[in-house]
């Protein structure tokens, strides 16, 4: 069996303010810092002992991981586990967009599949976690990382959990997580959320 943990890194002012935002290299705010070194005295963050530890080297994956612990964690980074990219629309927030003929024909259509005008979709940005996860699995590890690709994996390894049957069910809150345990044909066989609550 191989353990590997999922957590979403802390709140941003892209979180605070409800933008758009992937790509975009922001920091953690105060309360996000606040929000992590709560979680990290009430101990629900793993022991590194034995663990591969990774970020998607932004700024907040590496803050967060860094406010988990209380110092610095030898790690290694991933751009493959990068939050989904809005393109033009990063750092906007609905009502800037909300106008624009390309916002709305991504929104009301499969904007799961469709791509954001020099971004992604929804599709490859799970494809290229996946592909990333292919050399992590069977390896204990730590992974910080993003909302959309926690969400996109859990959904793809649980298909039909019933307590969280849609994408964003799996979206975990700001500086928590996941852990998933993997048998030894490198099949998820069950999680466990790792959260204040």
């Amino acid at each position: 069996m191989s353990t590997i943990y999922l957590f979403r890194h802390g709140i941003t002012e892209g979180n605070k303010r409800r933008l758009y935002y992937g790509s975009t290299d922001i920091p953690l705010i105060e309360e996000g810092i606040e929000a992590i070194r709560e979680r990290r005295e009430a101990g629900i963050y793993p022991d590194t002992e034995g663990f591969k530890i990774i970020t998607t080297d932004l700024c907040r994956t590496e803050q967060t991981l860094f406010e988990m612990y209380g110092r610095e964690v030898p790690h290694a980074t991933d751009p493959r586990m990068r939050e989904f990219s809005f393109g033009e629309f990063e750092m906007k927030s609905y009502e800037e967009l909300k106008d624009r003929e390309d916002y709305q024909a991504w929104i009301t259509g499969d904007n799961w599949r469709n791509i954001c005008p020099n971004g992604e979709s929804g599709e490859i940005m799970l494809n290229r976690s996946l592909e990333a996860m292919e050399d992590y699995i069977g390896t204990d590890c730590i992974i910080v990382c993003h909302g959309g690709v926690i969400a996109g994996l859990m959904l793809t390894w649980f298909p039909g959990d019933e307590t969280a049957e849609h994408f964003y069910a799996w979206q975990p809150k700001p500086s928590e997580g996941y852990r998933i345990d993997f048998d030894d044909e490198l099949k998820p066989i069950c999680y466990k959320k790792i959260s204040l609550e």
